[in-house]
């Protein structure tokens, strides 16, 4: 099951796991969502999160809405196979949906507050890092030197789908960029020989917190 298969992508590259499947979140009919989520207008993947109510406990509810339409796409072009121009936009819609159910239930299970700009900055992240590794199994005596054009200078943002968030999701972007291009220089440099110490970073990265990610970031991209 291909969501599955890119959840155990995510969380093999990163060294998490979660004691749930993606699967068991997953909404394809939009008529079943929250009257608040209905409303937004349409969109192909959404995270829909509640907090409990006070006194309710500490569990949070959430279900990943993915188009039924985009994932069939994806069955009859499976990106696990053969990643590739045709199919690479659906591809990172869904991964975008799992790498945000991940980060969330693995931050929900370690007791950490996870921030929106933290969210679509790691999910970007991600994109870029999945793909790598999943071309890099596909095709290995190419390097995947068009990733970074592609993901963050051929795409932009809907106005209409930020629902008010265009800065937000710029800066996230922004931030991604500044680490993939520094990750990339750094893929570039182990090619052919043990990518050990990216895996490090990038594990080390996935655990900071926001304001940890940003500065880190800064610091050093």
């Amino acid at each position: 099951m291909l969501l599955k298969r890119l959840q155990d992508l995510i969380g093999g590259i990163y060294d998490v796991s979660i004691a749930h499947n993606v699967y068991d979140f997953l909404v394809t009919d939009r008529a079943c969502l929250p009257a608040c989520a209905q409303g937004r207008g349409p969109t192909d993947e959404e995270l829909i999160v509640a907090q409990p109510a006070e006194g309710a406990g500490d569990e949070i509810a959430m279900a990943l809405y993915l188009d039924p339409q985009l994932l069939a796409r994806l069955e009859n072009a499976d990106p696990m196979q053969s990643l590739h121009h045709g199919n690479v936009a659906d591809y990172w819609t869904a991964l975008e949906g799992v790498s945000h159910f991940l980060y969330l239930a693995w931050n929900a299970g370690h007791d950490r507050p996870v921030s929106l700009l933290e969210l679509e900055m790691q999910a970007e992240v991600d994109k870029y890092v999945a793909s790598f590794w999943l071309m890099r199994r596909q095709f290995p005596r190419r390097f995947p030197a068009e990733l970074l054009r592609l993901l963050f200078q051929r795409t932009r943002i809907d106005p209409q789908l930020a629902a008010g968030r265009v800065e937000l999701y710029r800066a996230a972007s922004g931030y991604a960029e500044r680490f993939c291009q520094r990750l990339d220089r750094s893929l570039r440099r182990a090619w052919g020989r043990s990518e050990a110490e990216v895996l490090a970073e990038l594990r080390r990265f996935y655990r900071l917190s926001n304001a940890r990610k940003v500065a880190h970031i800064e610091r050093t991209a």
